[in-house]
């Protein structure tokens, strides 16, 4: 069982959309890895996004691609600089879940699960990337097992 950390899309600057939706870009993009993402049959059995209008609008065009069985819902204790130790507390690792969010939030989350300090940066997450945190035999903690990002420069 995975957590699936996704950065929300890229968006609009505030004075296009005052809640700053996802841009064409940020749509084609987060589109193009969720397809690779079902192409991959990744297993998601639920969506969870901080609520922003960019983080759920990313969170929709995921589902509509990866069909979570539990569907898509807002978390609250998600947005850019929440305590990630509280959020972790109550974080299920026993079901795949994705979580569709912010940085810092999402990148201070994984150098948690990984390190068990979140201050420790593990992964570089870009808009629309899916970073994949696992078990795997003989390891003590979570893994990043993979990640799929928009690109590789």
């Amino acid at each position: 069982m995975a957590v699936y950390l996704v950065q929300h899309g890229k968006c609009l600057a505030a004075s296009e959309d005052p809640e700053k939706g996802l841009s064409g870009e940020g749509k084609m993009e987060a589109q193009r890895i969720a397809d690779v993402a079902a192409g991959y049959r990744v297993p998601v059995s639920r969506i969870l996004h901080s609520g922003k209008k960019r983080a759920r609008e990313t969170a929709e065009i995921l589902s509509h691609a990866l069909s979570p069985k539990d569907g898509v819902a807002p978390a609250g204790g998600m947005k850019p600089l929440d305590d990630v130790r509280g959020f972790a507390d109550h974080l299920r690792l026993d079901q795949d879940i994705m979580l569709v969010g912010h940085l810092p939030f999402l990148e201070r989350l994984a150098g948690l699960l990984i390190t068990g300090n979140p201050d420790r940066t593990v992964f570089k997450l870009q808009n629309s990337g899916i970073l994949c945190i696992d078990r795997v035999a003989d390891v003590d903690h979570p893994v990043i097992r993979w990640a799929l990002m928009p690109s590789i420069g």
